[in-house]
């Protein structure tokens, strides 16, 4: 049986202000976590919750409850996110089949911070999922994800993981777990695809004012807000995917539901870090054709965008001629961006300090023999 708990402010840190559950009933479902049978504390990132402003000693002692979904506290509106998403360009409308938004918690910065439960049981978009996690990828999320950090590239991060005490089956039978995630938020680009894929204006309209006034509230007085919507999510995708370029990190699911509007690296399933240089290098066991290969994460992720701007399309303009006209403007720019973030961080890499014309060259010329004669991009 859940119950509700209401843990002062001061005890336990977490405050709760839910704007996203305000938004049109479509964009998610109300959602309690499923309880589990027997729930441990096994990690918690002490780092990250003083940082959020939450006090370790009382999430060590009542962290097990509140973090598993066995209880809620009552200041938390627990949802579970609607979404669409092209899966290996496969279009599916999709949604958090394991996962549930307990709420946003407002850290002493003033910042707005999704907290989220993955693995916390079925929802209402779990087709026929069980909505569990295995502890093996939640361990491997919460490294990589603070691993990621660590280097300084945009990402989700991990506050905890607690076990269940009960297994989860896939090939072979797992111990279950769930993990806290945070984020800036949880929109994704499979977030319009699915506002547009309804065809209600007014959910998209309100997506994207939203989106605007949480994470771009500079452009809310802009001419055309939604072209410089588009613009600015452009941006953070090319500097975020040069990032992983340089330490040779492989996503290995580039999903349109898998990119987030924030520039943050979200959704860490199949990933790896890069050894032996080849640009041809997949992560994913079903990813056969290598679509979602090293090589070719900025292709991806400039195909995503697309998939972003036909979505905003109805917004740009309402003449459907005029907003395709911009939209391929602002996606034409995403190659040239991320090629100036991308030899930005290699001559950083290289150790040059002055910006020559030959750079480039020197880059790839590097990069070939690198190949050619199996050397490890990590540590070089």
């Amino acid at each position: 049986m859940k119950t509700s708990i209401n843990v002062k402010p001061e005890h336990s840190g977490f405050k709760f202000n839910n704007s996203y559950a305000t938004l049109a009933s479509a964009l998610y479902q109300k959602q309690r976590p499923e309880s589990v049978k027997n729930p441990s504390l096994l990690l918690l990132n002490i780092e990250l919750a003083q940082t959020l402003g939450l006090n370790p000693e009382t999430l060590e002692k009542e962290g097990a409850e509140f973090l598993s979904g066995n209880s809620v506290y009552a200041t938390a509106e627990p949802i579970a996110q609607a979404y669409a998403g092209h899966q290996f360009g496969g279009f599916n409308i999709l949604g958090d089949g394991r996962a549930i938004l307990l709420g946003e918690h407002v850290t002493p910065a003033n910042k707005r911070v999704d907290i989220q439960l993955k693995g916390s049981g079925r929802t209402a978009y779990s087709r026929s999922g069980d909505g569990r996690a295995a502890l093996g990828p939640m361990l491997r999320e919460y490294i990589i994800s603070e691993a990621m950090y660590a280097l300084g590239i945009p990402t989700t991060r991990s506050l905890a993981i607690v076990t269940t005490g009960e297994t989860v089956y896939r090939d072979d039978a797992y111990p279950g777990a769930i993990l806290t995630r945070v984020a800036s938020s949880h929109i994704r680009v499979g977030t319009f695809q699915f506002a547009s894929a309804i065809q209600n204006h007014q959910v998209l309209t309100e997506l994207a004012d939203y989106a605007i006034d949480r994470h771009f509230p500079e452009i809310a007085a802009a001419e055309n807000k939604y072209a410089q919507l588009l613009e600015n999510v452009i941006d953070l995708q090319a500097s975020l995917i040069s990032k992983w370029m340089h330490v040779g990190f492989i996503h290995g699911v580039m999903n349109t539901d898998n990119m987030s509007i924030c520039g943050e690296t979200i959704d860490y399933g199949p990933c790896a870090f890069m050894n032996s240089y080849d640009p041809g290098t997949v992560f994913s066991s079903i990813d056969k054709s290598g679509r979602y290969a090293f090589g070719n994460q900025a292709p991806i992720a400039h195909w995503n965008l697309y998939r972003l701007a036909e979505a905003l399309l109805p917004l740009i303009d309402s003449d459907e001629g005029q907003a395709i006209a911009v939209a391929e403007n602002l996606l034409g720019k995403f190659p040239g961006k991320f090629l100036d973030y991308w030899l930005a961080g290699m001559r950083r890499k290289l150790g040059l300090f002055n910006a020559e014309a030959d750079d480039l060259k020197l880059a790839e010329d590097l990069l070939m023999y690198m190949q050619k004669n199996k050397a490890d991009y990590t540590i070089h």
